[in-house]
């Protein structure tokens, strides 16, 4: 649910005190206002603040005063320091000590406003990074099966209710969705679960191969067949049979599974004594069944006999609210497999993580998060750790060495990242100019020629600039 920031500002000078303060309330924040260092410690062992606002220079307890005992005190607190011009050097130096970031007078209060508000964003993530964590093990995490949208919700109720039956399930959803997970799942909170749960990929065998895998075979079969087998039906008796890619059987095989779901008996491959199983069936596909069976690709009556209880997973780009859910559960996974210290994500990955689509869906995620794990150094994931296809749905800078050829000069790099980054930063200020020259540290002037240089002048400004 959410929680309107509360923010300290603490400053000597009234009128910047007023200023900032009036700002902030503007765009909904609550606001405590000190004029004094040690006033302003005593609030923040009293109450929790979000963000703090601090001059560096105040009398009797300054900045890097208050920045140390914050950070003792309410570690997540962010902390934005005011300085001088003249005191740049003291700033640079309490982010080295954890301020979050500096702003030097003078300053606009939009250029405020922004850098406070992505305080905020990165404490909403952090705070749901906490949350996920202490959660993960907890109600989203079925048997493997992570999530905390609505959709799957759905899924763990209908798991919940169908594994106490003996009835059969038609798993379907995307590839890489978890269809096995959710048959395993089934499987193993049923009162089956003490027996065995034999899996068979239909997609994998031949017709004629995976006729006998299922009924198995007598010796002398055919070619090949020296003695007698038997067949995944007779493994799985008591238990549970997973057919994976049902969509995929032949029209004979369909003939034969249709009797053994009606009957619970078959004969095996070349042989003619009756045997009666007593066996739950679990089959999964990617495929709309009942469209095949429109078609005549697929038996009409087997389809019904095995869609008593549909369970449908949706795509991860169809419940993105738990791709960091699941990022979790991945980066904790690989980090222990590795044996290395990989406990977040950059910003940036967030961010292409839930712009990216995953057309491979929860399996492309996994492989994503282990290869990040695999290629990080510094115990944050970067999004240059990351697969090309997750990275080409930003324009961000981290692109250009992805996108240039290694023989070309590091001028042409440079120039490719300033383009992007100068772009990104005018998108940031709301396309006001001054504000973004400001952030960058450079001139409007300076500003404008780069902005004509790279392309990202509209005809009206230049018009107007000209």
């Amino acid at each position: 649910m959410y929680r309107t920031p509360n923010i300290l500002i603490i400053d000597d000078e009234p009128l910047m005190r007023i200023s900032i303060s009036d700002a902030l309330k503007a765009e909904g924040y609550n606001i405590t206002s000190i004029e004094s260092g040690s006033d302003g410690l005593k609030a923040i062992m009293d109450n929790f603040y979000d963000v703090v606002i601090t001059d560096i220079r105040l009398p009797e307890v300054d900045g890097l005063q208050i920045l140390k005992k914050c950070r003792q005190a309410s570690p997540k607190t962010k902390i934005l320091m005011i300085t001088a011009y003249g005191s740049v050097e003291t700033a640079v130096e309490a982010m080295r000590q954890g301020a979050y970031d500096y702003i030097t007078k003078p300053f606009s209060m939009d250029e405020l406003i922004i850098i406070v508000k992505r305080l905020i964003r990165l404490r909403d993530l952090e705070d749901e990074n906490i949350y996920l964590k202490e959660k993960i093990e907890d109600k989203y995490n079925f048997n493997g099966i992570i999530g905390k949208s609505d959709k799957m919700k759905d899924v763990f109720e209908k798991v919940k209710v169908v594994a106490q039956s003996d009835t059969t399930v038609l798993i379907t959803g995307e590839s890489g969705t978890g269809k096995e997970l959710v048959a395993n799942a089934i499987h193993y909170n049923s009162p089956r679960k003490d027996e065995a749960v034999i899996k068979v990929s239909c997609a994998a065998l031949p017709e004629t191969l995976l006729e006998a895998e299922l009924f198995g075979h007598e010796k002398g079969a055919f070619t090949g067949a020296l003695k007698q087998k038997k067949g995944r039906f007779e493994l799985a008796h008591k238990g549970t049979l997973f057919l994976d890619e049902i969509g995929e059987i032949s029209p004979t095989v369909q003939v034969k599974l249709l009797r053994v779901l009606q009957e619970r008996e078959f004969e095996r491959v070349g042989g003619t004594e009756t045997i009666s199983v007593d066996v739950r069936i679990i089959c999964a596909t990617q495929r709309d069944l009942k469209k095949e069976a429109q078609k005549g690709s697929f038996r009409e009556d087997l389809y019904y006999r095995l869609n008593v209880v549909p369970v449908f997973l949706p795509p991860l780009r169809e419940r993105k609210e738990d791709i960091l859910l699941l990022v979790e559960h991945f980066l904790d996974t690989y980090s222990k497999q590795m044996n290395k210290s990989i406990k977040n994500l950059s910003l940036e990955v967030r961010e292409l993580l839930l712009k990216y689509d995953f057309p491979g869906n929860v399996r492309e995620l996994e492989n994503a998060i282990e290869r990040g794990v695999t290629l990080c150094r510094d115990g944050e994931i970067q999004p240059w750790d990351l697969p090309e296809d997750i990275c080409s749905c930003c324009d961000a800078g981290f692109k250009v060495a992805n996108r240039l050829h290694y023989s070309e000069p590091l001028s042409s790099a440079l120039s490719v990242f300033e383009k992007q980054y100068v772009s990104r930063v005018i998108e940031e200020a709301g396309g006001n100019k001054t504000l973004a020259a400001r952030m960058l540290g450079i001139s409007r002037k300076t500003l404008w020629e780069k902005c004509k240089a790279y392309g990202l002048v509209k005809e009206k400004e230049k018009e107007m600039e000209d």
